[in-house]
């Protein structure tokens, strides 16, 4: 539950948010000591504030247990699990298919491999209509670096449209084909555009989008370019930051399962000392790590970009190469390197 459902004057609950705590569960797990250094208010009211959200949660707890899952069950609902493409068919095989939807995934790599390409890109291809294969859903764009670029997104759209006319001309001269009713603008318009300008605007609008996709019930994947921008240089607490990030990651999961929806958060790159040397590794530190499903990282091989699944608890490790194109993500040129299983 939120804290927002708290009882509570608008400027500390303004306060709750901006130090991480955003539910009632990371309110009862703190003393009131802590509680009051971390939002800057009296031990008193403090202590006022944890013995509200332990009523609050204990009159609702009866509904928190809506019994259990068979494992059967939840083997075929994940083999059921609609995926979003890439556009390339070597980065989808490694996927699984593609981008998997009641999941997060986390794709991250250094300047100009291609992030904000593939978030664009995944955008559009979520609304390739059902009769072509796709999820005829919706997309939410959360840009916090400004780099969303709606010209290239124009540009993907129109191929994506070409490629549909394409396939229903293949189609004619074999089998029965529909018609694509679908033209660019009409993708430009499905991309909902949120722009974010600080990490309380952040926290404020992932708090707000479980609404705003219960009012958009189209959406199926909601892409954040990059979760890192804000928190890598607004937070000197480095404890407050690892709080306020767990609790974004648990929403955006909670987000992922209950609207059968894909979560992308695009990531930056920082330098890590290990063993004796300097390394290139994915921003927030070995605890954010753990807060995705998956985890790709996309590396430069010489002149050529690779995607390497380094985390997902049903993918293996595998690395495929990809190209960024006029007409958006497609295969490398070099297939015999295309795919190779770790």
């Amino acid at each position: 539950m939120e804290t927002s459902r708290l009882p509570l004057s608008s400027s500390i609950r303004g306060k709750l948010i901006s130090a991480g705590y955003t539910s009632l569960s990371s309110i009862s797990s703190v003393s009131s000591t802590d509680l009051a250094r971390d939002v800057n208010i009296t031990e008193s009211e403090a202590f006022e504030i944890l013995k509200m959200a332990n009523q609050v949660t204990c009159s609702g707890s009866s509904s928190l247990i809506n019994g259990a899952k068979n494992a059967w069950d939840m083997l075929n609902e994940e083999e059921a699990l609609p995926h979003i493409t890439t556009s390339c068919s070597d980065l989808d095989k490694i996927l699984g298919g593609g981008i998997s939807c009641s999941d997060v995934t986390e794709i991250g790599g250094v300047p100009g491999i291609g992030k904000t390409q593939i978030g664009i890109q995944l955008s559009v291809n979520v609304q390739i209509p059902r009769e072509f294969g796709g999820l005829g859903g919706k997309a939410i764009y959360i840009d916090t670096e400004g780099s969303f670029m709606v010209e290239r997104a124009l540009q993907i759209a129109e191929a994506c449209v070409e490629d549909m006319e394409e396939y229903t001309g293949y189609m004619h001269k074999h089998f029965k084909a529909s018609q694509v009713q679908m033209k660019p603008k009409d993708i430009l318009e499905n991309i909902f555009y949120f722009r974010v300008c600080s990490y309380t605007e952040q926290i404020a609008l992932v708090n707000h989008l479980d609404k705003f996709i219960s009012e958009n019930k189209d959406v199926k994947v909601v892409i954040v370019d990059s979760i890192t921008f804000h928190f890598r240089q607004d937070f000197d607490d480095l404890a407050q930051r690892t709080r306020v990030l767990s609790e974004m990651a648990l929403k955006f999961m909670k987000l992922a399962k209950k609207f059968s929806l894909a979560v992308v958060l695009l990531n930056q790159v920082t330098t890590k000392y290990t063993e004796g040397s300097f390394q290139l590794a994915l921003a927030l530190g070995d605890s954010w790590s753990h807060s995705c499903t998956n985890r790709v990282i996309l590396y430069w091989n010489g002149d050529e970009r690779y995607a390497y699944i380094d985390k997902s608890p049903s993918l293996p490790s595998a690395s495929a190469s990809y190209t960024v194109t006029s007409r958006g993500l497609r295969n490398s040129s070099s297939s015999s390197k295309r795919v190779k299983m770790m």
